[in-house]
């Protein structure tokens, strides 16, 4: 998950490149863009396969469990089959979202959604004939979605009059070293900031570990609700970098401020509801995922914390969102690796371990 979260990064690069281009009524370049960003995609998807091809290595790095090893290898193996596509998916995605049109990731979704469930049981247990593969069938049962999702993105973007002016696919171009340049320029911060963000969340969870099932699972649920409110901000850091960047390729970098501004506005909104949330119900949500009395006990206390950072979190991704626009994503990667790793996760482990706070110290 932590080199997805880079690929993803490193292909976000695209969505501020064709928003200002969009507005600058330069959408063939745009398209020209979205070309060169199908190189970059194909060439992140080498190492994408790699890396889950060799996942028992990494699986005995990270020290775990020795009779969970070969079957997260089977899966893992499964679902290398899907990493080209997922690559490509999101240079489409972001492509698409830079041009202001976003309906094909919510419809990408409810598709993976419709085929994922029927597919893992027909995969996972041997239905229709099917051999009974487990885990190994649901890494396939997710491969299959994932070059779905990407048949039905490219048709979309395809022949969608909606991207008939940017001519995505009017020419076949070959790698321009400057234009790809030019994107990692912008991507690879993203990237790294992304990655730094992700490794503190797989970090905090193979540390609480440490702790037993309890916490554990404790922090499971808790972040596991926290991560789904985190999807309402994170839908609109993204929409505010399509409208900053779009006002900025108009030249109107007064709109390009309301548009950041007004994103902040709605995410202090957003936050108040989710806090509230956590702060009132989070017994009520922790009963949604298990009965166990000690469990609750401890879950319930990291919603305390949850609901604290929620406007911490809501902001900095709303503000990044609104300096991705602007094509400024170095600042904010230096800012992320100070923030998480030099502060978030030795700070999480002193708290954790040599103040014995348990979780709450990781969460605090």
């Amino acid at each position: 998950s932590a080199a997805l979260m880079f690929i993803l990064g490193v292909l976000m690069a695209l969505q501020p490149v064709v928003a200002q281009l969009d507005g600058a009524g330069k959408r063939s370049e745009g398209g020209a863009a979205g070309r060169q960003g199908f190189w970059i995609a194909l060439a992140v998807a080498i190492p994408f396969v790699l890396i889950l091809r060799s996942g028992g290595q990494w699986l005995q790095w990270l020290s775990v469990g020795a009779d969970i090893v070969p079957t997260a290898i089977l899966y893992m193996d499964a679902v290398s089959w899907g990493a080209p596509a997922m690559c490509l998916l999101l240079m489409l995605r972001f492509f698409s979202e830079g041009s202001g049109y976003t309906r094909p990731t919510m419809y990408m979704g409810l598709l993976g959604v419709l085929l994922n469930v029927p597919l893992n049981y027909i995969l996972m247990f041997g239905k229709l004939g099917f051999p009974q593969l487990g885990a190994e069938g649901c890494g396939y049962a997710t491969s299959i979605v994932i070059w779905s999702q990407l048949l039905m993105m490219f048709f979309y973007t395809r022949y969608h009059n909606h991207f008939k002016e940017f001519d995505l696919y009017a020419s076949w171009d070959w790698p321009q070293w400057v234009a790809i340049k030019r994107l990692l320029r912008i991507g690879l911060p993203i990237g790294t900031t992304i990655f730094v963000e992700g490794s503190l969340f797989i970090g905090a969870a193979l540390l609480i570990a440490r702790l037993g099932a309890l916490p554990a699972s404790a922090h499971l649920i808790a972040i596991n609700f926290s991560a789904l409110m985190f999807m309402i901000p994170l839908g609109l850091a993204s929409a505010v970098t399509t409208r900053v960047g779009n006002a900025l390729g108009r030249e109107e970098p007064e709109a390009a401020r309301y548009a950041g501004l007004i994103g902040l506005f709605i995410v202090l909104f957003t936050q108040t509801i989710s806090a509230s949330i956590m702060l009132l119900i989070p017994e009520f949500i922790v009963r949604i995922y298990t009965n166990d009395l000690a469990i609750t006990q401890i879950a319930v206390g990291l919603l305390f914390y949850s609901a604290i950072f929620q406007y911490a979190d809501g902001i900095q991704i709303c503000a990044a969102g609104a300096l991705r626009g602007l094509k400024d994503t170095v600042v904010p990667m230096y800012i992320n690796i100070i923030a998480y790793l030099l502060v978030g996760l030795s700070v999480g482990y002193f708290l954790t371990f040599d103040k014995a706070m348990g979780p709450a110290g990781m969460w605090i």
